[in-house]
C-alpha cells in the first residue's frame, strides 16, 4: 500500500499496532501553590514587619506541601521537586518567624532593653 493509497487520517505518522501516544505528566497544582506560599512567607517574615502574615502563609504552605506529596505519588501527576521546595521554603519561614517572635518577647520583657530602646527614641525625637 502506498502513501497515496492510504485515507488521510491514517498518514499521521503512527505505524498500525505502534502505542499510542503518551499524555505528559502534569504537575500538581498543590506542589505549585506550596512553592508560591514558601516563597511568599520567606519574604514576609524577612521584612520583620509582616512576620505574623509570613508565620500563616508558611503554615498554609507546609499543608500545601504535605498534600501535594500525597498527589505526587498518583500516576501521572509529577512535582514531588517542586513540592519539596515549597515545603521546606515554608519550614524555614515558620522557624523564622517563630524565633523572632521569641527574641522580640524576649527583648520586650527586658527592662533594661526596653528603657533603653526608650531612651533611644525619645533622644531621636529630640534631635529632630
Amino acid at each position: 500500500m502506498s502513501a497515496a493509497d492510504q485515507p488521510a487520517g491514517a498518514m499521521s505518522g503512527s505505524r498500525a499496532g505502534a502505542a499510542p501516544a503518551r499524555t505528559s505528566a502534569k504537575t500538581s497544582a498543590a506542589a505549585t501553590f506550596a512553592l508560591v506560599f514558601g516563597v511568599a512567607a520567606l519574604f514576609s517574615v524577612l521584612t520583620a514587619i509582616l512576620a505574623s502574615i509570613g508565620l500563616v502563609l508558611g503554615i498554609i504552605g507546609i499543608i500545601l506541601g504535605v498534600v501535594a506529596f500525597k498527589m505526587t505519588r498518583r500516576p501521572g501527576v509529577t512535582g514531588r521537586g517542586v513540592a519539596t521546595g515549597g515545603l521546606v521554603l515554608s519550614i524555614l519561614a515558620v522557624l523564622l518567624a517563630v524565633a523572632f517572635a521569641i527574641g522580640l518577647t524576649t527583648f520586650l520583657n527586658n527592662e533594661g532593653a526596653a528603657d533603653r530602646l526608650e531612651r533611644q527614641v525619645g533622644d531621636l525625637r529630640d534631635q529632630l
